[in-house]
Formats: C-alpha cells, sequence, structure tokens
C-alpha cells in the first residue's frame, strides 16, 4: 500500500487534527485517510451536483432543446477529470 509523508504541516491545521483525532479515538494517521477520503469524495459528488444544477437550470430556462452545453459532454469532461 503506497505511503504518504507530509513535511511542514502547519501548526493549526496539525492541532486541528490531532483533536478531531483524539475527539475520534483513532490515531492521526487513521484521521489523516479519513479526511482526505472525505475531501476527494465531496470533491467529486459536489461537482457532478453543480452538473445537474446546471442541467436543471437549462431545462427550467430554455427547454430540453435549447441546453447550453449538452449533457452527455459535462458529463464526459467530469469523467476525464
Amino acid at each position: 500500500m503506497p505511503s504518504l509523508q507530509i513535511r511542514n504541516l502547519p501548526e493549526d491545521l496539525y492541532e486541528a487534527l490531532a483533536f478531531r483525532a483524539e475527539q475520534s479515538h483513532r490515531s492521526l494517521a487513521q484521521e489523516a485517510l479519513i479526511a482526505l477520503r472525505r475531501a476527494t469524495e465531496s470533491t467529486v459528488s459536489g461537482r457532478r451536483q453543480q452538473i445537474l444544477e446546471e442541467i436543471s437550470l437549462d431545462i427550467a430556462t430554455a427547454g430540453i432543446r435549447a441546453l447550453s452545453v449538452p449533457p452527455e459532454r459535462m458529463l464526459r469532461e467530469d469523467r476525464d477529470r
């Protein structure tokens, strides 16, 4: 399994992570993994939510035939990222 080492971690970030780890009865490494996983999941789901909102807005304002960007293209671009 790959590993990650972070240097020059700001003190306030370290303290916040350590506090959350202690409150959750986890190690600092476990808490860091959970925070990284949440950050990446929210980015992906947030982008998908944004695309769906754009599609809904286009449909509501101009109708399905006048979409500014085809939904397939939006989804393809999102998947390519």
